[in-house]
């Protein structure tokens, strides 16, 4: 059965690289943050409605590659359960729509009620803030209030989860050690 861990966290936390790299380590697939897609292609401001828009494409792109892991059978040497790591879920949504907008859309927070995820690897921001042209909080004041947002919703629900900080290479072996020990 496929373990699906979803990686959440503030902007500029590492959390595209660490998919990445747990991806080719385990050798599977990640499934991308739509939103970034979505900015690239429509610019930079963005609406409320917008976001609901951006959640449904997350969810759409994480079905389809969802469904490729699945149909590849990919399986790491041990024969165990294909894995998929999800950059960003409909938590971040509500974190995203309440924290710029004060509201979340309904369909977002039935999202969260009835998905299923087996593990949460939170990002720390603890990593130096990198500009790119969609990043808008670079203020450390400002994101390590969204970790605080993000680490009691984690709190706050069943899934187990792990709090991912250090450099990069600890972050890495961090992050494969709880993928280990879930897989046991």
């Amino acid at each position: 059965m496929l373990k699906k861990i979803v990686i959440i966290g503030p902007e500029s936390t590492g959390k595209s690289t660490l998919c990445r790299q747990l991806a080719e380590y385990f050798h599977t697939q990640w499934c991308p943050e739509y939103a970034r897609e979505f900015l690239l292609k429509n610019g930079t401001k963005y609406s409320y409605d917008d976001l609901l828009v951006i959640a449904k494409g997350q969810l759409e792109l994480e079905e389809t590659i969802t469904r490729q892991v699945n149909h590849s059978g990919l399986q790491n040497e041990e024969n165990r359960p294909g894995l998929l790591f999800i950059d960003t879920d409909m938590y971040v949504m509500k974190v995203w729509c309440e924290f710029v907008f004060g509201k979340c859309h309904r369909w977002i927070l039935e999202q969260i009620a009835k998905r299923e995820y087996d593990y949460y690897l939170l990002c720390n921001t603890d990593l130096p803030w990198v500009k790119d042209e969609l990043r808008e909080y670079p203020d450390l004041i400002t994101r390590e209030k969204l970790f605080r947002i993000y680490k009691d919703l984690l709190i706050n629900q069943q899934t187990p989860w792990q709090e991912i900080k250090g450099t990069d290479p600890e972050r890495f072996q961090s992050a494969v050690d709880a993928i280990n020990a879930l897989m046991k």
